[in-house]
């Protein structure tokens, strides 16, 4: 689905990717891991096309992303932290976002609906608290059914029930062969999510195992804790 192939980018003296290559493949879900400035977000953001690496390239289904926007329609994106217009309603946004981004294959409206945002579309977007946002983002990144969702700190600010039917909503698309790539500090949140972990230190790869493989190389069940081993023997 997603192949990137020895990218680097650097900002000023700062190299925040260096020489990254991994492969993201249909109905996986792949937790992306590392310490603040690994080069999570600047990888994501290329993907994105949102930033343009100074070498390597991406391919999505097979075609180079380079020069080419057609492809984003297949990506939900969720952002850690939604910006939307603040005198805007909910549903104001909803609609905008479906004007502007036509779908043939109709839109999912199963978070919007099971987050009850319906009976809040009066609210205007300056008014929600930041886990009511958050509602806001993960039903837009669902809504124009993508093959691809791209999830950025997805539970960051809900309560309990809502982080659960977001979980359910990923996994059942996780089963409908999507790819979903999270990056996430809550690690204990992923157990139950996540198919394979990309794990990355100062811009590099360091690398990308199955859980179960994780689980066996470090003797740890939970991916927390799998992780921590990882950060203090370096087992790579």
């Amino acid at each position: 689905m997603i192949v990137i192939e020895n990218i680097s980018k650097q900002f000023g003296k700062l190299k925040v990717l260096d020489n990254v290559s991994v492969t993201c493949e249909t109905a996986k879900c792949i937790a992306l891991i590392g310490p603040n400035g690994s080069g999570k977000t600047t990888l994501i953001k290329s993907i994105l096309g949102m930033v343009m690496p100074d070498a390597g390239s991406i391919s999505f289904n097979g075609k180079s992303i380079q020069n080419d926007w057609q492809y984003r329609e297949y990506i939900g994106y969720m952002p850690q932290i939604g910006r939307y217009p603040d005198n805007m309603t909910i549903g104001q946004v909803i609609d905008m976002m479906k004007d502007i981004r036509h779908t043939s294959s109709g839109f999912d409206e199963d978070l919007i609906d099971a987050f009850g945002l319906k009976g809040m579309y009066n609210k205007r977007m300056r008014t929600l608290s930041g886990g009511t946002r958050q509602k806001v983002s993960a039903s837009l990144a669902f809504l124009f059914n993508p093959k691809v969702l791209i999830l950025d700190e997805p539970t960051a600010g809900l309560d309990p029930v809502s982080s659960e039917i977001l979980k359910e909503k990923i996994i059942t698309e996780i089963k409908k062969g999507k790819l979903v790539i999270i990056t996430s500090h809550i690690l204990s949140e992923l157990d139950d999510l996540v198919s394979e972990v990309i794990y990355m230190q100062d811009g590099k790869l360091m690398f990308k195992k199955s859980i179960e493989l994780l689980q066996k190389d470090t003797g740890e069940s939970k991916l927390s804790k799998a992780i921590a081993n990882v950060m203090i023997n370096s087992i790579v």
